[in-house]
């Protein structure tokens, strides 16, 4: 029952969406379905919450999500998982979210809850024009200077124009100094570090 509702709302939801970003593989197939349905439903930002809390929740209950894990399941077992994690008080788990879980359930599929709510983020954010990007320097930047080139790079073609740049500053001594900036799949390398391979290769190839 709930694995053909799903598919009924999935497959009217794929005419009506027109997000063009395609994730590939089982967990980019269904979070793209479920995509779709919230799409559909005119209820991104309302699902994409509601399964980063359920995905939160595996993440803080240990005991939970190694009971996902397990594939020895029996299809009653797994129902029952799921509705608890519905049911759960401390949730509020929109209709969607719930009818997925059981279709994850029914599939044997509730072992890639966590790589569905990473494909789905990564849908939700091109949807709303949201590009990431993160900054990794040899020591944590100030906050003027990382306003500083938050503000370059969300002016530069790395972003384009009508998108949000999302800027994390990540910490690595290895670089030694400099930066390396990298948005979706570009990476610019101003790292000493790799200033020094550089160098060393030139140095290599006149010897």
């Amino acid at each position: 029952m709930f694995r053909r509702q799903f598919i009924r709302m999935a497959s009217s939801a794929a005419k009506k969406s027109q997000e063009p970003l395609r994730i590939y593989g089982v967990d980019g197939t269904y979070a793209t379905a479920l995509f779709d349905v919230a799409v559909a439903e005119s209820r991104v930002s309302q699902v994409s919450s509601s399964l980063a809390a359920v995905n939160d929740l595996l993440r803080n209950d240990s005991k939970l999500a190694h009971i996902f894990q397990n594939p020895a399941l029996s299809l009653q077992d797994r129902q029952i998982v799921a509705k608890t994690v519905v049911n759960n008080g401390s949730l509020k788990v929109e209709p969607a979210v719930a009818n997925f879980l059981n279709v994850l359930a029914e599939n044997n599929r509730l072992s890639l809850l966590e790589k569905i709510a990473q494909d789905f983020a990564k849908l939700d954010d091109h949807y709303n024009g949201v590009v990431n990007g993160t900054i990794t320097t040899a020591q944590p930047l100030d906050n003027k200077s990382f306003k500083r080139i938050e503000k370059a790079l969300a002016g530069s073609k790395f972003v384009g124009s009508e998108k949000t740049l999302r800027l994390t500053n990540t910490v690595d001594p290895q670089i030694q100094g400099g930066l390396v900036v990298e948005i979706d799949d570009k990476t610019v390398d101003l790292s000493i570090a790799a200033r020094i391979q550089k160098l060393n290769k030139i140095l290599e190839e006149t010897v």
